[in-house]
């Protein structure tokens, strides 16, 4: 399977909420709300990055990241997410590919790093860590993760864009 990792194109918004919206369709952990989360993002100009999977040019899989706020006013920080593959696809390394392509361009951009609320036996293999002092309320300490392109990680309480409460 050929898959291309590409940025999102003009003409690929209704594509991808629908790509996102089967992707976490049953998956636990879930209020359902990713795909309207990532479009209220897009029309907020909060997608640093957005990037496609297509394999014979169909969409499978997305990738969004965007800027986070830290309590203690460090900057250059993003948040990886939602990470999105049609469940056909899934487990054959798409989301890897989007991870990995997406985190490289963020650090090529000059970010000092991003964080993921995830399973840290997935995002650990990308070097994602928990850290002690920097936090996301109301979530497991062990599944809120950063990844420090350069220097140490910041302490403090982390804030996703306020598209985060996107419902629909």
């Amino acid at each position: 399977m050929d898959i291309q990792i590409s940025n999102e194109s003009i003409g690929d918004a209704a594509r991808i909420h629908e790509v996102i919206a089967k992707a976490f369709l049953n998956a636990p952990h879930t209020d359902h709300t990713e795909q309207f989360i990532v479009d209220a993002l897009r029309r907020a100009g909060a997608l640093t990055i957005s990037r496609v999977a297509k394999v014979d040019e169909n969409i499978i899989g997305h990738v969004a990241i965007s800027p986070v706020t830290l309590s203690s006013d460090t900057t250059g920080w993003f948040g990886l997410g939602p990470v999105s593959v049609l469940p056909k696809f899934q487990g054959c390394g798409v989301g890897s590919k989007l991870v990995k392509s997406s985190l490289s361009a963020l650090e090529a951009m000059g970010a000092s790093g991003c964080v993921v609320l995830g399973d840290p036996g997935y995002y650990g293999r990308f070097g994602f860590k928990a850290v002690d002092g920097l936090f996301y309320p109301g979530v497991p300490a062990e599944y809120f993760q950063a990844l420090s392109f350069f220097g140490e990680v910041p302490k403090g309480k982390v804030s996703y864009h306020e598209a985060f409460s996107a419902q629909g």
